[in-house]
């Protein structure tokens, strides 16, 4: 099964990927909460964080899992057989500037979401029917009123024609977007807990969603989720604004029922098997496979990171530590198609997605998980930010960002930007040869007469043959080095191209492994 092809309705509809196990606790058995629950009636912009503190409040009970039994050992061929109808859309008679359409519980999806849309300050749950759904097998269709596992957000087509994907969400507190002319690729979670412990991870849930009708004019769609989990409850309000990006507001409010010390907030997550680097490594085909090529920051004292994403042999944690960041992100900057020659998948398409933090976020660090994969069906790849100080039990904590779902930055840089990364055996035993190419602004229109010299650090072994020179096939220049490791299993490589008055190129990170 591949990670990327379930189909998100009829022929020629958009991809989005499963998330594998990842999708939900292994607790998800018992029953559903009574005490405080969400229900129909009025509706304010603070109903959902009234209703998450109070929900904090009480014992967590995980969600019920039960299906019917029509549906309880469903095949991914034929959970892609059950098919949204798009003429039953929510606001399509309207003809109001988004529609909705739901996702079907069975497969991986077995949890119910409440989902409700508010008008004229009213929340009104929207009806389950079996009928919303078309069949390829008929016996899948169950009486039952089962609910809905989630839903996904599109817009009226150009000239009547089919409506556009814009963003979903589904399992766990998964949820993706895209940008005009992409393809689905990395996603977000409203938050992580314990990502890369090896104890195991807590996945929080969206448990249920209150949409906004929006108004005939809209440019903006606001939706409110309620997350919960053992740990903590939150609530979210996130507006959404397609366009050339497709930018979500994002407005957090967390309450947790007990500390928590590994709290991941603005949760990337991703795939990388390779890229030319790692080429050797894998016998594919294809010159590169991967949603994103490198975790991008920059930090709160101006410095611009990029760090090229790698498929390790082990486990790798990577933490960069700073202060109230300026943003991060995962990107992927390879635009041409014969950065992957390959047809379906159209990794070129995929978004980059930047975080941009708002208001005080204080000291902390990025976070960058890599998981060994053979393959391209796993995410592998997570990155967020990390505060300093743990969440504490019966605390309030608000966080609040911009993500831009886009195909770069949403500002424009006067640096160079890294735009290969490559590596290969060195000229003696334990040793590897570095490649690094920048292009851009800061070197454009720059020969060998100009004043630039890299300067390249490493946590272990010796750095020799350091040089740059221009490269007349971009327009840009390149940085290379030899690293004489020997027996060293890990070393942390650091490159930047200097000028006379200071920094003219992005800098470089980068985690060697043996």
């Amino acid at each position: 099964m591949h990670r990327r092809t379930v189909l998100l309705g009829g022929s020629g509809a958009t991809l989005l990927g499963l998330l594998g196990s990842s999708l939900a606790s292994p607790a998800e058995a018992a029953a559903p909460h009574d005490a405080v629950a969400p229900a129909p009636g009025p509706f304010e912009a603070s109903s959902v964080r009234r209703l998450a503190q109070a929900l904090s409040k009480q014992p967590y009970k995980a969600p019920s899992t039960d299906l019917p039994k029509a549906l309880e050992s469903v095949t991914y061929d034929q959970y892609r057989g059950i098919r949204f109808r798009k003429d039953r859309a929510l606001w399509r008679e309207q003809k109001l500037p988004f529609e909705v359409q739901f996702f079907p519980r069975a497969f991986l999806f077995r949890s119910a979401v409440e989902i409700f849309e508010v008008a004229d300050g009213k929340a009104t749950p929207v009806p389950y029917s079996p009928d919303l759904f078309t069949y390829d097998e008929p016996s899948l269709r169950v009486s039952e009123p089962i609910g809905f596992a989630g839903f996904r957000i599109h817009t009226p087509g150009a000239n009547g024609g089919d409506s556009d994907e814009l963003c979903a969400f589904l399992g766990a507190s998964y949820f993706r977007a895209v940008a005009k002319g992409q393809h689905y690729g990395l996603s977000a979670r409203g938050l992580a807990i314990g990502t890369g412990n090896p104890k195991g991870e807590e996945f929080a849930r969206f448990r249920a969603f209150w949409l906004e009708r929006p108004g005939p004019d809209s440019r903006t769609l606001v939706i409110h989720a309620l997350l919960d989990s053992e740990s903590v409850t939150g609530a979210y309000r996130f507006t959404v604004r397609p366009g050339d990006a497709t930018v979500f507001d994002v407005e957090s409010v967390l309450y947790p029922r007990r500390d928590i010390a590994e709290p991941g907030i603005a949760t990337l997550t991703s795939m990388y098997q390779f890229g030319p680097k790692e080429a050797r490594r894998f016998d594919d085909w294809r010159p590169a496979v991967h949603d994103s090529e490198a975790l991008l920051m920059w930090t709160g004292g101006g410095e611009q990171l990029w760090r090229p994403l790698a498929n390790p042999v082990d486990l790798q944690f990577s933490v960069f530590g700073q202060s109230n960041p300026k943003g991060f992100g995962l990107m992927q900057r390879a635009r041409a198609y014969r950065d992957f020659e390959d047809l379906e998948a159209q990794y070129e398409k995929r978004p980059s997605l930047w975080i941009e933090p708002i208001g005080d976020w204080g000291q902390g660090g990025v976070d960058l998980v890599e998981i060994p994969t053979p393959n391209e069906t796993n995410d592998n790849i997570v990155a967020f930010w990390r505060p300093k100080d743990k969440l504490s039990a019966n605390g309030e904590y608000t966080f609040t960002y911009r993500m831009h779902w886009a195909w770069d930055t949403p500002w424009p840089t006067q640096l160079a930007r890294i735009t290969t990364t490559l590596i290969g055996a060195g000229p003696e035993e334990g040793s590897h040869l570095f490649v690094i190419d920048v292009a851009g602004e800061g070197v454009k229109g720059k020969g060998e007469d100009a004043k630039l010299r890299p300067e390249v650090s490493a946590s272990k072994g010796k750095v020799t043959n350091l040089s740059a020179i221009p490269n007349p096939e971009t327009g840009g220049w390149r940085i290379s080095f030899h690293l004489i490791h020997g027996n060293e299993k890990l070393v942390e490589l650091r490159a930047i191209l200097l000028g006379e008055a200071g920094p003219v190129s992005e800098t470089w990170l980068y985690r060697w492994t043996a």
